[in-house]
């Protein structure tokens, strides 16, 4: 692999905050089974609020000179998600095209979705024993996805840019597990760092992370410069 067929830097942005995330807080402090969502969740829009965090994160990028700003935007094709990517980019004023990538899309739940962790276990007591059996990690739902496949496909995704693309910054805009299973890919993470992150600094909707290509003996590797930096703030987590 080139150095060169690299990303120089990269991007990733969870889409703001959906009618189904707000769903889901109204559901598990409620105590209810089953979240309270209307149709598939391909086509969950962003609230109120969501829109707004999306401003603010292209105002951030509006911030980086000319010369650091993304060349490409990538984006799950899942209707949140593309309005996330429309509103950076016309935030930030970037002149590029938009490029939906099913690749990128939520980690599908399959018969379990709507469900919350309460619901799982009184709907399906089978399938909530074989999910603490097996962990997160190594456990697909039926007709669903594990984070295993998750990675899969993003690592399909990530060597289409190290073979066939050229240097260009990249910004992708996607959900929650995609991007913590990007750490697991760029920064060669194992099961239980992946699943750590995810339990205590899972990305927030709209946070921005940032990787920069570094070299590590002659090979270039991704090194993390920010995780889950809040837009409206000047201060990131390296």
């Amino acid at each position: 692999m080139q150095h060169r067929r690299w990303p120089s830097r990269v991007w990733t942005v969870r889409h703001g905050e959906s009618s189904a995330n707000i769903a889901l807080r109204d559901a598990i402090a409620s105590g209810l089974d089953q979240v309270r969502v209307i149709g598939r969740d391909a086509d969950v829009p962003l609230s109120a609020v969501g829109e707004e965090q999306a401003r603010a994160a292209g105002r951030w990028f509006r911030t980086l000179s000319l010369t650091s700003r993304p060349e490409r935007v990538l984006c799950s094709p899942f209707r949140r998600t593309r309005r996330t990517a429309e509103l950076i980019v016309a935030e930030a004023n970037l002149d590029v095209h938009i490029q939906s990538d099913e690749r990128l899309r939520e980690k599908d739940l399959g018969s379990l979705e709507k469900l919350t962790r309460q619901g799982l276990q009184h709907r399906d007591p089978m399938q909530s024993d074989l999910h603490r059996e097996l962990g997160k990690f190594y456990y697909r739902p039926p007709g669903g996805e594990s984070w295993c496949d998750v990675i899969g496909r993003l690592r399909n995704l990530l060597y289409q840019f190290v073979l066939h693309e050229d240097d260009r910054p990249v910004l992708f805009v996607c959900h929650q597990a995609v991007i913590t299973c990007m750490r697991l890919i760029f920064e060669h993470l194992d099961e239980e760092r992946v699943l750590q992150i995810d339990r205590e600094d899972a990305a927030s909707n709209c946070a921005i992370s940032e990787y920069a290509v570094a070299d590590d003996g002659g090979r270039p590797r991704m090194r993390l410069v920010h995780w889950n930096l809040d837009p409206t703030s000047d201060v990131g987590k390296a």
